[in-house]
């Protein structure tokens, strides 16, 4: 008997960070103790991998065990240690041989019969093991296809204990291997059902703004009484989004794996999420965290779309949460054993009723005073208005209305056609920067590299000199015009874009 090691890995966030896992079987009281800083869900994990091996049919050592896991200063949770764990101490017993070991990665939880289940966070551990080169990993057999989304990386998917045992004992080739191709067409992920942008009608201001926030990746504040189309407008703006670009894909899909709620059918997350929270949800919910911490909705949103439906109803202090992922792309959350950041770069759409009772005004059924409606709208508060880039009023359209605007509406495949071109400008002028977007484009890049003619700039000096418009919303209108500018194909913005985008961010377009 001796010492074998083994790895594993253990998830810092959606960060992968590699554990060296050492079994010893030597004299002394037949026990087993598990160090390295380990959580209750890895402590029980004694008793778990005992009974796993004693009912595969392999001895359990009559001797005293130590499982040590490396970094000893690193926090590990979860389950998915159990299989690197069990394999270690059959290698220290002789079981199976313990130099071939030393080069595998294993990942899973063991069943107490010996099966071998799925895990939460696969992906983004198998991405922190990648970046030492060319891997082996084991997995359970259900986490195989997303273990294989990771470039240059040896899948052996695993049913049991049993199986994996065999196979270490007599080598060659693991049991159905899965090496990562890049498809062609990644496979889209059905989170939603099917719908179009042709089914809005009467709202023509509505899909422009949807067309404007889609192209330069900007937040939309719908504002308007109930039944005008507010939720249909949100629900079709991912309709008008281009597919996730390879690096974005890994990134959503990391994130929604971590949280164990990626689609098993789908493991390649392929378009833009689209996340709903109910109005009752806590700002752990929404911003990330528990006992265990999880990405958190604005995580969940990443590369995609957060919609929050009567924005009025949510929790001020919420809403005011939002407020520094919509500033920074991410989310910290701190606890007393350390903080874990998420990314959060989402475009983040509100919508709302004028007043609490939501009746209509002009046939005098609405009774909420003046003052009613400003505390109503004012859960909103300014600075979580000052971030959003356009602010749209949704009215109620008459028959007349809505039989003449059906000649104009157009399908989403024709406006996320436009919106794709448009995003190849900005992508063709950005090319030089780690920016992909208008909305991403920081500040001083603003107002250096990126800043419009002074000509341009006329419609926005009176709101700066008045005090009407803050530093925050010129940036905003700033960047609105650079997306009307690549909507219209315009080499920069002019004055007619700036002035269109200071009435968006007003709200009086």
């Amino acid at each position: 008997m001796t010492v074998a090691s083994t790895r594993s890995v253990a998830l810092v966030g959606v960060t992968g960070r590699c554990v060296e896992v050492e079994a010893d079987v030597g004299a002394g009281l037949a026990a087993i103790s598990l160090i390295g800083l380990p959580d209750t869900a890895l402590s029980e994990a004694r008793e778990r991998v005992r009974s796993a091996m004693v009912n595969s049919r392999y001895g359990w050592p009559d001797a005293r065990i130590t499982v040590s896991l490396f970094p000893a200063s690193l926090p590990k949770r979860g389950s998915q240690f159990d299989l690197a764990i069990a394999v270690a101490i059959l290698g220290a017993a002789g079981t199976v041989p313990a130099e071939r070991l030393s080069a595998l990665y294993f990942l899973g939880e063991l069943g107490l019969d010996g099966r071998l289940r799925p895990v939460r966070g696969v992906l983004p551990s198998v991405l922190g093991a990648a970046k030492d080169g060319e891997i082996t990993v084991v997995v359970p057999a259900a986490n195989a296809a997303e273990a294989a989304l990771v470039p240059g990386v040896r899948v052996v998917p695993v049913r049991d204990l049993r199986q994996l045992v065999e196979w270490l004992r007599v080598g060659g080739e693991p049991p159905e291997p899965l090496v990562h191709e890049t498809p062609e067409q990644p496979e889209v992920s059905p989170l939603r059902p099917m719908v179009d942008l042709a089914d809005v009608v009467g709202q023509p201001l509505g899909r422009r703004a949807l067309e404007v926030c889609a192209a330069g990746g900007h937040n939309l504040w719908l504002i308007g009484p109930p039944g005008t189309g507010k939720t249909l407008l949100a629900e079709r703006l991912p309709t008008l989004l281009p597919d996730l670009e390879q690096d974005h894909a890994l990134e959503v899909t990391a994130i929604h794996s971590v949280a164990g709620v990626l689609p098993p059918d789908s493991p390649m997350m392929s378009r833009p999420p689209f996340v709903s929270p109910h109005h009752t949800a806590t700002a752990a919910a929404i911003v990330g965290g528990g006992t265990v911490v999880r990405p958190g909705a604005v995580s969940l949103a990443h590369r995609g779309v957060l919609f929050l439906d009567e924005a009025p109803e949510f929790q001020r202090p919420v809403l005011d949460s939002l407020r520094q992922p919509l500033e920074s792309g991410i989310v910290t959350v701190s606890r007393a054993a350390g903080s874990v950041t998420f990314p959060a770069r989402f475009m983040l759409v509100l919508a709302a009723n004028p007043c609490p009772c939501a009746r209509p005004t002009d046939k005098e059924a609405c009774q909420c005073t003046s003052v009613v409606k400003r505390r109503y709208i004012g859960k909103l508060s300014g600075p979580l208005l000052d971030r959003i880039d356009m602010k749209v009023t949704v009215a109620r359209s008459s028959r007349r209305e809505l039989m003449a605007d059906r000649r104009f509406v157009e399908s989403s495949k024709t406006v996320a056609a436009r919106v794709l071109a448009a995003r190849q400008r900005a992508a063709r002028r950005l090319a030089h920067t780690p920016w992909r977007t208008n909305a991403e484009v920081p500040p001083p890049a603003l107002h250096a590299e990126f800043r419009p003619s002074a000509e341009a700039m006329k419609p926005v000096s009176t709101g700066l000199d008045t005090g009407t418009l803050s530093a925050r919303g010129l940036d905003r209108i700033v960047r609105v015009a650079w997306t009307l500018a690549d909507l219209a194909d315009k080499p920069r913005p002019d004055q007619d874009d700036t002035s269109t985008a200071l009435a968006l961010w007003l709200g009086v377009g």
